[in-house]
């Protein structure tokens, strides 16, 4: 183990300046003018891995490519690295500092778009392998890399690869870096994920938008209809107010409230960091829990009437809202669609005409944080880091973790790389060396560790 980590230390500096080669494909997954571009980070990604001494190819698919790479399969315990090579547009360009596809090194960080978001973290592991094959020592897992370039667009072609490949790929856990730490103190392991479930609800009214001096008091306002709604599913002490919502919800058990708690930022750091007068949340749960162990509702958008500038005296004919419940262990979307619709028929005035629109929905994940598996990580993660590491639920969902689970049948392990200011889909996009140094210690002692299980 020592020569790994001889040769990663004897190679930081190289290993940045390829990760500055990565960076330089503005490979923006959501606009078409960048499909050359998407191709073409594809196929460097596959042939570096290839001179690294890894079998990798590039697998086309409806969108863009995946890209495949893996060692020679010696009946080892077989492990996927999961990342994606493909970016967030970076508009608008004029807030960036440098440009967004030329990377800056500033301090102990590299700026560019996908610097953390994704292509710095799964480097790192791909680096962490290097280490291992050009020391000759051999690797204690066989590995598999699963890089695709549709992971900001939805992974709309994921599953369907993840099917037709699932032999191949089958795996005892799945390793995934595109979450983040709280701090480089707090190296992190991400073991829960809130899912989701969207939809757009419409109430109309008259036929076309009325005077509202002539014809208003005589019909229902659609707008004033739905607010009334709306208000209603959502009580005083910050419960969502649909019967039956919280009767799968899994309880918070001692030890995850303990870790939680060891995140490092106070309620009033929080707040400040919002911009809010006064933080607000479900009675018995910290601001930490709120965010990211406990369900929500959410209104996204709300529009009906004139928007203009000035006053427009209307009844408007109709008022829509975009919702968003986030969900967590054990709640499933489809039962919580239908409490959902129940309620909004029960709240429905006969005085206006309903329709709801279903949106995407995903399932909450977890991974017992007692599990060997987790325990491995956290392992790894102190080694590596040198700072005793924390458990995390993160508030947010990634469904090609739930599909990792159904298509492959394996568990994730979140452990991400990134820092709450490294501005992921945002203008002056960064990625902390430190964390890629460490992301690489950590690649490299993670096998050792789940080779053990």
């Amino acid at each position: 183990m020592n020569a790994v980590l001889d040769y990663i230390e004897r190679n930081k500096k190289r290993f940045v300046d390829e990760l500055c080669q990565y960076l330089r494909f503005p490979s923006v997954s959501a606009q078409p003018d960048h499909r050359a571009d998407m191709a073409a980070c594809a196929e460097w990604l596959a042939g570096h891995c290839r001179a690294l001494g890894l079998e990798a190819r590039v697998c086309p698919t409806a969108g863009h490519p995946v890209v495949v790479a893996g060692t020679r399969r010696a009946g080892r315990p077989h492990y996927v690295v999961y990342g994606h090579y493909d970016v967030q547009p970076a508009e608008p360009f004029e807030l960036w500092k440098s440009p967004p596809f030329e990377p800056r090194l500033e301090g102990r960080s590299v700026f560019a778009r996908g610097a953390c978001d994704n292509k710095g973290q799964n480097l790192a592991h791909i680096k962490a392998v290097e280490a291992y094959l050009k020391t000759n020592t051999e690797l204690p897992c066989d590995l598999t890399f699963v890089i695709e370039g549709e992971e900001e667009v939805g992974s709309g072609n994921l599953q369907a690869f993840l099917q037709a490949n699932r032999r191949e790929l089958a795996c005892r856990a799945v390793v995934i870096s595109d979450t983040g730490m709280p701090d480089l103190k707090h190296p992190a392991l991400t073991y829960a994920l809130r899912g989701i479930l969207a939809c757009e609800v419409t109430l109309r009214g008259p036929s076309r938008d009325l005077h509202s001096g002539i014809f208003g008091g005589s019909v229902d306002n659609p707008a004033m209809a739905l607010c009334q709604m709306l208000a209603q599913l959502r009580d005083k002490k910050g419960r969502v107010n649909i019967p039956g919502f919280y009767d799968d919800v899994a309880r918070l058990s001692a030890y995850e409230r303990a870790e939680a708690a060891r995140i490092p930022q106070t309620a009033a750091q929080y707040r400040k960091f919002l911009g809010v007068p006064r933080l607000f949340g479900e009675s018995g749960y910290t601001f930490v829990e709120r965010r990211s162990a406990r369900p929500t509702v959410e209104i996204n958008g709300l529009t009906s009437g004139y928007q203009g500038e000035g006053s427009k005296t209307i009844v408007p004919s109709s008022a829509t809202a975009k919702l968003t419940f986030r969900l967590v262990p054990n709640q499933d979307p489809e039962r919580v669609r239908k409490l959902v619709l129940r309620r909004l028929k029960e709240l429905c005035p006969p005085t206006v005409k309903m329709e709801v629109r279903a949106g995407h929905g995903a399932e909450p994940y977890i991974v017992s944080p007692t599990s060997p598996l987790a325990q491995a990580a956290l392992r790894t993660l102190r080694e590596a880091f040198g700072h005793e590491p924390i458990l995390m639920r993160e508030g947010g969902s990634i469904p090609i973790v739930t599909q990792f689970k159904k298509v492959l049948r394996a568990d994730s392990l979140l452990l991400g790389l990134s820092l709450p200011d490294d501005n992921a889909h945002s203008p002056n996009e960064k990625f902390s060396l430190d964390c890629f140094e460490g992301g690489i210690r950590m690649g490299a002692l993670l096998w050792r560790e789940l080779a053990k299980l």
